[in-house]
């Protein structure tokens, strides 16, 4: 009944922690099923279908597909493709095991042997520096620290280690 504290002017009673009953996770929005107007696509993808044509007998109404369309009230995916895309950005062109590096063929006819042939991967480490102007992507390298040192204490260890 009394305050807490000396002069007993503070809260009476405990704070109540509030119990989070829903499943939404972060950034839900409770709103979007009453936000997203489907009508208005049902309408227009119904009205893309159909082709109106003005002849000399009068005018024609035809419809351009035969296939009835799915009628739903949640967002329409953008495509079934992207899944495919997830990973197909990826080129594999080696595989490092303990003897070396094996090369991997691909399966004739696969979209990436296209995009391999396109890629020209046969640089060595000088063209490609000299390509990028001498640019690399050490960070450190845009004030001017240039890791001479370190560069010459690898190329130490290399040498000690092949000899």
């Amino acid at each position: 009944g009394q305050g807490l504290g000396k002069r007993q002017d503070g809260i009476a009673e405990a704070i109540r922690v509030k119990v989070k009953c829903d499943t939404a996770g972060v950034g839900h929005d409770a709103a979007e099923p009453f936000a997203f107007h489907w009508w208005d696509h049902v309408f227009n993808k119904a009205a893309a279908n159909i082709a109106v044509e003005a002849g000399q007998d009068g005018i024609s109404v035809k419809a351009l597909s035969e296939q009835g369309g799915r009628i739903s009230n949640k967002k329409p995916c953008k495509s079934s493709r992207t899944g495919a895309l997830l990973y197909g950005r990826f080129v594999k062109s080696a595989t490092l095991t303990a003897c070396g590096e094996e090369s991997v063929t691909l399966p004739t006819g696969s979209e990436s042997s296209e995009e391999e042939e396109k890629l020209d991967l046969s640089l060595t480490d000088e063209e490609l520096v000299q390509a990028c102007g001498g640019r690399t992507a050490h960070k450190g390298a845009r004030h001017g620290l240039t890791m001479s040192a370190k560069l010459a204490r690898l190329e130490e260890q290399e040498r000690a280690f092949l000899a």
